[in-house]
């Protein structure tokens, strides 16, 4: 393990970063492109669905990021290299891991569609939205379930998913993944076991292990039982706490089950780092401050600063935050789209693709400038 390279360094001074992308979140040019303005703008980890496409549009965003810190010679917060990919796995029925469904047939022509509305990735749409199409597009929902208990017909329903012990070793292999996260709940020891042990026979491969899991009963002791079953390991360890699963966009106030159950983690002592994740958002690090949970000054240590969180990962809220640009550039590739619906490149000469936050560069530096404001706040600390 080099211990110059900065995502080592940064949980080790407590200073960690990470973009949950999303477990479920297989909307490909946005996984592209927030991954590339928060690699940008710092980030140390890029936290990604277990699917080949989803990886690979992450890796081309950061291929994309290190030409562009190259040409610019931007250090990022005075580290070096690249975040590390990661990509999360199940061992059972989990909120991260399910899609919404519904058959807009049955709904009632007079319903004034609050799931619509409420969805926060934009996934719900009717004809008058998106021409031919009405209902849940699948690639955009990751399961945060807003629209469940809004349906005033209860029409909405979830298709989960368990990740497959025999993608694992691929998944290593083939997608150049640098770390694994494994969400679990208390009492799954079993389920657990089982795909760990579809893991352990590659983990060797792999810079970072980190398990995810809510509060619960007896989860200390939970916790416990499972670190005796993953160990030893050749690699530093995360446990994540997540405080209330997906809902850092929802007000400031989702930070507090976040900060709490990193309290009651980091209480325990366990070996490996305390982040957290479920309701972080940009409040979260002056709570944290508030609390005396940081490390003073950012020192790096040469083992885990058990006493202090290491790192926060912001999914929902960090892709909300980047959402107004992102829609700008799907307004921009659909109004070129529909201004040359026939025109075709002269031969040789690849046309350029709107999409891609890169080819927009005023919109590429606003998205930059957006990400690092929430970055610095744990790298400034």
């Amino acid at each position: 393990m080099t211990e110059h390279y900065h995502p080592l360094n940064s949980l080790k001074s407590g200073r960690w970063f990470k973009l949950i992308c999303g477990a479920s979140f297989q909307h490909l040019p946005a996984v592209r492109n927030l991954t590339l303005a928060y690699t940008l703008a710092g980030a140390d980890c890029i936290d990604v669905a277990a699917d080949p496409a989803a990886v690979a549009a992450a890796k081309e965003a950061l291929q994309v990021a290190g030409e562009l810190q190259a040409k610019t010679q931007n250090r990022r917060f005075g580290g070096k290299g690249l975040p590390w990919l990661m990509v999360s796995l199940n061992d059972g029925e989990d909120p991260h891991f399910r899609k919404a469904e519904f058959n807009p047939a049955d709904c009632p022509t007079d319903c004034w569609r609050p799931c619509e509305k409420i969805c926060p990735a934009s996934a719900i749409v009717f004809q008058e939205a998106v021409e031919g199409f009405s209902g849940v597009i699948d690639q955009q929902c990751y399961g945060c379930g807003r629209c469940l208990p809004i349906c005033p017909s209860q029409l909405i329903y979830t298709r989960s998913y368990v990740s497959a012990p025999a993608a694992i070793a691929p998944l290593i292999l083939q997608s150049g993944a640098d770390a694994l996260e494994i969400h679990t709940q208390v009492g799954r020891e079993v389920d657990f076991a089982r795909l760990w042990s579809s893991i352990a026979p590659w983990v060797d491969r792999l810079k970072l292990i980190a398990i995810s899991c809510p509060d619960g009963d007896n989860l200390i002791d939970y916790l416990r039982t499972l670190y005796q079953i993953i160990s030893p390991l050749p690699c530093p360890l995360i446990w994540q706490t997540d405080g209330r699963p997906m809902s850092g966009d929802i007000g400031t106030g989702t930070t507090r089950a976040a900060v709490k159950l990193g309290q009651k983690v980091l209480a325990a002592q366990l070996p490996g780092f305390v982040q957290l994740a479920g309701g972080t958002n940009d409040r979260t690090v002056s709570k944290l401050r508030a609390s005396g949970l940081l490390l003073d000054g950012g020192k790096n240590l040469s083992s885990p600063p058990v006493q202090y969180i290491a790192g926060v990962a912001y999914g929902s809220y960090a892709r909300v935050l980047l959402s107004p640009i992102l829609e700008q550039l799907d307004t921009m590739q659909s109004d070129r789209a529909l201004a040359i619906p026939a025109a075709k490149p002269a031969a040789g000469v690849p046309t350029p693709r709107l999409n891609q936050l890169e080819a927009v560069p005023e919109l590429l530096s606003e998205a930059v400038n957006l990400a690092r404001s929430l970055v610095s706040q744990i790298k400034s600390h």
